[in-house]
This record gives C-alpha cells, sequence and structure tokens, in this order.
C-alpha cells in the first residue's frame, strides 16, 4: 500500500508590514502570506515585494533564533537554523508579533517586520502570497546602506554635486524615490509561484 503525501493547507494568512530601518522617509510594504510557505519563500516574497534582487545574504530573527542558509565555510552561520525547514506558522504561531529581516550584510539593510494581523483562510482570495500597499522605491543594490543611499540621493538630486554623472551612468538615468508599483510587486511575487 503506498502513502500520498498531501500538502498541508494554510490555515492562517498573516498579514505583515515591513519598514525598511534606517532610511528616510520610510520605505515600507504590507504583504499577505499563507502559514504554510517556508521561510525560504517567505525571503524570495519580501524580496519581490522590496525590490531587491536576490543577490546578497540574509538571515532572520525570530525570538532569539536565527535562521537561513547555513553554511560550513561562512564562520558566522554556526548558530543557524535552515529556513527551507521551517514554516511562516511554525516560527510565528499565534504568539510572534515582531521580527527582523536582514539583507546584504555588507550594506546592511535592516527590516522590521510588523504581524498586522492572523486572518482566516479565505480559498482563492488569501491563500497565496500576495503584495497589498507600500511607499517608496526600494535603494538600488551595491549603493552603500543606508548612508550609502542618503549620498546617492542627494548626488542624483542636485545636478551641480560632483558626483551627479557618476551616480546617474551608474544608476542608468533618472531615480524617482517615491516610485513604488503594487502591480510591478505583485507581478514579481506571481513569479514566485
Amino acid at each position: 500500500m503506498s502513502t500520498k503525501f498531501k500538502r498541508a493547507l494554510p490555515r492562517i494568512a498573516y498579514q505583515l508590514r515591513i519598514e525598511l530601518q534606517h532610511i528616510e522617509p520610510l520605505i515600507w510594504r504590507r504583504i499577505l502570506v499563507p502559514d504554510t510557505i517556508k521561510l525560504a519563500k517567505l525571503d524570495r516574497v519580501v524580496q519581490a515585494a522590496m525590490g531587491w534582487t536576490n543577490s546578497h545574504l540574509h538571515d532572520w530573527h525570530i525570538e532569539q533564533q536565527r535562521y537561513g542558509i547555513p553554511d560550513d565555510e561562512w564562520a558566522g552561520s554556526g548558530d543557524m537554523r535552515d529556513e527551507r525547514k521551517f514554516t511562516v506558522g511554525a516560527v510565528l504561531g499565534e504568539q510572534v508579533n515582531e521580527f527582523m529581516y536582514s539583507y546584504d550584510f555588507g550594506d546592511g539593510w535592516d527590516h522590521r517586520i510588523t504581524v498586522e494581523e492572523r486572518l482566516p483562510i479565505q480559498e482563492g482570495c488569501n491563500d497565496w502570497p500576495m503584495c497589498l500597499a507600500g511607499e517608496n522605491a526600494c535603494p538600488p543594490e551595491d549603493v552603500g546602506g543606508p548612508p550609502g543611499y542618503m549620498d546617492f540621493l542627494r548626488a542624483m538630486r542636485d545636478p551641480r554635486h560632483e558626483q551627479h554623472a557618476e551616480y546617474w551612468s551608474w544608476w542608468g538615468g533618472p531615480f524617482d524615490p517615491t516610485g513604488f508599483g503594487i502591480n510591478a510587486a505583485n507581478m514579481a511575487i506571481r513569479k514566485l509561484r
């Protein structure tokens, strides 16, 4: 007799607010994710909603535990739990209301994530990851973290700035720091499915 493994059906949708730290004005996103997705998949959803390109390492800090992709060759991953083995529902449950996500350890992009709501699943409505809202553009990759991003914005706004032409060329033209498109965020998330 063969045993068939059934995929767990989601019971709860977590509404999460992601806020990029150390930047003014605030860059934020609101996403909805089912409890059954793994933290590894949540990483990809956060990346897509924010506008990051998944080009660097990341980790999660949830209830005094650290999650990510352990790597024996990387000295900093000894205490890391494998994010591919834990679902969002298992690590957040009913009690966790806030946690941290760090991306690009060199640039140091810290994201505070707040659990805004735990909603019952309505099949076909909220049983897949999606972006619900957000404001302001994601900083460019490799811009130098929050201080580098602020320098980048100053130079891009001022044609007389000594680095204006260099940044303009590096970025490929103008940069709108207020630019956020919910449709583009959801298209990027949909490509993950």
